[in-house]
């Protein structure tokens, strides 16, 4: 039975003779066994007569899968990644999980040790972005795959929000935020939008003529166009160590770090949140000084004065 459902998971039509030469088995036992892969849930296509086959198709509900030793690996981190709301689309969390369990309930123990262990071993760090809502990602990618222009309402930056129509080409996961890259028909020009300031999408299901994006890599091209507009905030923080060292304490590196002298290093930083960056730099234990803007210099100031006003007899200095 398993040979037989993984010969048909290739995709192909297979001639009953060929199946059943394939299996070693005779005609009358490849005919029971398709029968009894129908009873499980797989949708069997027959079709008798000259260029007669077997094949697999789509059915209305989704049977046992078989999964060679690598896609249980696969699957398992990619459920206990989504589980953690790292995929940045909201509700998906439980789903997740429940999958997972399932997933576990059904393996033989040798798999079912190895994928235990691996959702047990790995603890991704949990979502601190605005999710995206399941309609609203399932309707772009739709119309993204049909080629169809959508309507749309988009909340901009100043929280005002706007009717849009636009041709999507890409939604790109950058910085655990969902992007839309789409082609504004009203600014007529190539646009970027935030998939968690999206409230609502209407498919037209009218094609839109093709037009060549301006990058073949969009999510590098996003990311470019981000450093050179508002979307980030820059700041430059000068420290007395090499860049190696800095390198090694940061958890992350937002933007540039190159040497600056002997024993020191100038990290130039693009961020989303000043507040988030001050305490990253807190945090590696090295001495810094903030360069510019003035904006974080008084903001890292004021969150000096306030931890170390939280201290008990805290004096100044």
């Amino acid at each position: 039975m398993l040979r037989l459902l993984s010969l048909l998971q290739t995709g192909r039509a297979w001639p009953g003779a060929d199946l059943a030469a394939a299996l070693g088995a005779s005609p009358r036992s490849l005919r029971r066994d398709i029968d009894r892969l129908r009873d499980l849930g797989y949708a069997v296509e027959s079709l008798r007569g000259p260029g007669g086959h077997y094949r697999l198709v789509a059915g209305r509900a989704v049977p046992p899968l078989l999964l060679e030793d690598d896609e249980v690996v696969a699957a398992a981190l990619g459920l206990r990644i989504a589980a953690a709301g790292l995929g940045g689309v909201e509700g998906v969390e439980e789903s997740a999980e429940r999958a997972l369990a399932k997933l576990g309930q059904l393996l033989p123990d040798r798999l079912a040790r190895r994928a235990a262990a691996l959702t047990e071993a790995v603890e991704p760090e949990r979502r601190v972005w605005p999710g995206v809502g399941r309609e609203v990602l399932t309707a772009l990618s739709e119309a993204v795959a049909a080629g169809h222009w959508v309507r749309m309402v988009h909340r901009g930056g100043d929280g005002r929000e706007h009717r849009r129509k636009v041709d999507p080409y890409r939604l790109v996961l950058s910085g655990r935020r969902w992007y839309l890259f789409a082609w504004d028909r009203e600014r007529d020009d190539w646009r970027t939008f935030r998939l968690d300031r999206i409230g609502a999408v209407t498919s037209t299901r009218a094609p839109f003529p093709h037009r060549e994006p301006p990058a073949e890599r969009l999510a590098d091209h996003l990311e470019r166009g981000f450093r050179d507009t508002g979307d980030r905030r820059t700041a430059s923080v000068l420290f007395d160590a090499p860049a190696g060292d800095v390198a090694a304490r940061l958890t992350r590196i937002d933007g540039d770090l190159a040497p600056a002298g002997p024993g020191r290093s100038r990290y130039t930083a693009r961020v989303d949140s000043y507040e988030w960056l001050a305490l990253v730099l807190g945090l590696t234990g090295l001495p810094f000084t903030v360069e510019e803007p003035e904006e974080f210099v008084r903001l890292t100031a004021a969150l000096a004065d306030r931890l170390r006003d939280s201290l008990p007899d805290a004096e100044p200095t």
